[in-house]
């Protein structure tokens, strides 16, 4: 038994150490959702964009053969977080995630941790808001319908965030049909082909990248196309042709040219850096989007840290995670 001196050092000592926020799975997305998934993404690009913000270069471990471990860090808004998260693609096969890990929140003034945040809820959110963001940025004002391809779970979060931003009604394609029809009956969409897809509004492509799913005889004027599955070296879901024939957009050039959708056609010398303008560029006013209704606009989507920080923000100030630990 502790002596009396040594039990108040013991609580001391204790009453020191901060609690520390756990927002599992559900807790996550019982406390955003899509709509303000939306808007606390936008916000996380302007800031990134205006300087508010900052944010390392992403850090990949390849994990051969199947996957790779990511460490993605971001600083802003008085919080530090770090993101360390997987992309196992065939471990649906497993009956696992794709994507799993945890979001480290830290308080950036004095260094206290001080949450912990599933990666695979936020990773879905902040990517399907993404895509809604650049629809509503660059796809014609007229553009309504939809096109899903890739029905999986970041496809689904992508045709949420669509969906509450006024878009729709949509086509779900996905080579598992069961998918695709779930998908669209929980949205009052349809499902259907990979050509009923791409003859939408607004298309939006979230596979694995191991193949091209939209070729440059799929384009037709007007259209817009956000790519959000290819988000590493290697991989592309687009012919180098469509990425050559678009007006082009990324989240951030120095991911998107070397481990992105533009990668092909970077190496391939078709496209430059100045062929390219950020989202945030776009949002802030510094640059222009889409030059006229009949241009096709391409947006590449590799996933930003900011992104991360803009829904870890919310949740750590709104106060309500599922449970609280000491460190």
């Amino acid at each position: 038994m502790l002596s009396v001196p040594a039990q108040r050092a013991l609580e001391g000592i204790v009453a020191r150490v901060p609690d520390l926020a756990l927002f599992d799975h559900d807790a996550v997305l019982a406390a955003i959702s899509p709509a303000e998934a939306v808007d606390l993404v936008r916000d996380g690009f302007v800031r990134h964009a205006t300087g508010e913000w900052v944010m390392p270069p992403k850090l990949y471990l390849d994990a051969p053969p199947g996957g790779d471990f990511r460490a993605m860090p971001a600083r802003g808004a008085g919080l530090a977080i770090l993101k360390w998260a997987t992309s196992f693609p065939r471990n649906p096969e497993r009956g696992m995630a794709v994507v799993n890990g945890a979001i480290c929140v830290s308080d950036a003034e004095t260094g206290a941790m001080t949450g912990l945040v599933n990666v695979e809820a936020v990773t879905a959110l902040r990517t399907g808001a993404v895509a809604a963001v650049a629809a509503q940025e660059l796809a014609r004002e007229d553009a309504r319908t939809v096109g899903i391809v890739g029905c999986g779970v970041h496809g689904t979060w992508a045709a949420r965030c669509l969906a509450a931003t006024e878009y729709g009604p949509g086509v779900c394609f996905d080579p598992d049909p069961d998918r695709a029809g779930a998908l669209a009956g929980e949205l009052g969409w349809e499902a259907g082909t990979r050509e009923d897809a791409l003859a939408c509004d607004v298309v939006t492509c979230v596979t694995p990248g191991s193949e091209p799913v939209v070729r440059e005889t799929d384009l037709r004027p007007g259209m817009h196309l956000s790519f959000l599955g290819a988000d590493a070296a290697g991989k592309a879901e687009a012919e180098v042709e469509v990425v050559r024939r678009s007006v082009l957009f990324c989240d951030e050039w120095a991911q998107a040219s070397h481990g992105g959708e533009l990668t092909g056609a970077v190496e391939a010398g078709l496209v430059t850096r100045d062929d390219v303008t950020e989202l945030g560029a776009v949002l802030t006013g510094a640059a222009p989007g889409r030059p006229s209704d009949e241009a096709v606009t391409l947006f590449d989507s590799t996933g930003l840290a900011i992104q991360d920080l803009a829904l870890c923000r919310a949740l750590v100030e709104d106060g309500s995670p599922a449970g609280r630990v000491r460190l």
